[in-house]
């Protein structure tokens, strides 16, 4: 493991639409002296940054290189389709691909989703980015397709979205270089994972130096038995069952 006891902070790079606040609220009550730096980027961004080292760690969007990169699934995420909030699929709750079919699709270059064939019809020419396509529908040139997070960051009051059930889905991951698994980056896979500061795994804790208990060996032969107790019980059995009789069955001598 690379030591990173000189690293004067932590660089976490996140793609669009994922939301680091909550990690970062745990970073800064577990590790207050080392300042979390976040950096926003492209997801062509971030495994750049991974890859030059300018970031530590980073949030990005499944596929990533496993050859390079150790990565951490967290979830996945809702396909929707955003339109005008006018628009005649606003009166579904969910939609399909085949609703789209005779809709203008706008396919922006940085679009994060694994398509195998795209929905609709193709729009004259592809905005650059996923805000200039926003646009576009916002213009009613067309519907586009991104994961729920995209839409909501990019959330307009004229425009709305719908879920769309069989489109492919964009995984968020935690991803770091697999050569640089430093000490900082093993305490935030440790907050990701939900981790207590107290667990064993992740960092190595220190041992306590409470001594243990000793626990009192177990009794090999049992109890010990009390002198003279057994013959004691057996003739108290005796006399009870006698009733105070001497000999065989006689009766007791009165005394003259």
């Amino acid at each position: 493991m690379t030591d990173s006891a000189d690293s004067p902070s932590f660089r976490l790079a996140y793609v669009p639409g994922v939301t680091p606040a909550k990690w970062a609220r745990t970073w800064q009550e577990r590790l207050p002296d080392v300042p979390l730096v976040l950096l926003q980027a492209t997801p062509a961004e971030a495994s750049g940054m991974l890859r030059e080292g300018t970031a530590d760690a980073a949030f990005v969007r499944l596929p990533v290189d496993r050859t390079v990169f150790s990565a951490i699934p967290l979830y996945t995420e809702t396909t929707v389709v955003v339109v005008p909030k006018d628009h005649v699929i606003t009166a579904a709750d969910e939609v399909t691909l085949d609703d789209l079919a005779d809709e203008v699709v706008v396919h922006p270059l940085d679009d994060v989703l694994d398509w195998e064939r795209l929905p609709g019809e193709p729009a004259f020419e592809r905005p650059q980015t996923t805000a200039d396509a926003i646009e576009l529908v916002a213009a009613n040139i067309g519907v586009l397709v991104v994961p729920q997070s995209l839409a909501r960051l990019h959330h307009r009051r004229d425009l709305t979205y719908r879920t769309l059930v069989d489109a492919p889905q964009s995984g968020v991951a935690l991803a770091w270089p697999q050569d640089a698994t430093t000490d900082l980056v093993e305490d935030f896979i440790g907050i990701v994972r939900g981790r207590t500061v107290n667990s064993t795994r992740g960092r190595v804790q220190p041992p306590s130096a409470e001594p243990k208990a000793e626990r009192p060996r177990p009794r090999t032969g049992g109890a010990p038995r009390k002198a003279g107790s057994g013959g004691a019980a057996r003739g108290r059995a005796g006399g009870a069952k006698g009733g105070g009789r001497r000999g065989t069955g006689g009766k007791p001598r009165r005394r003259s």
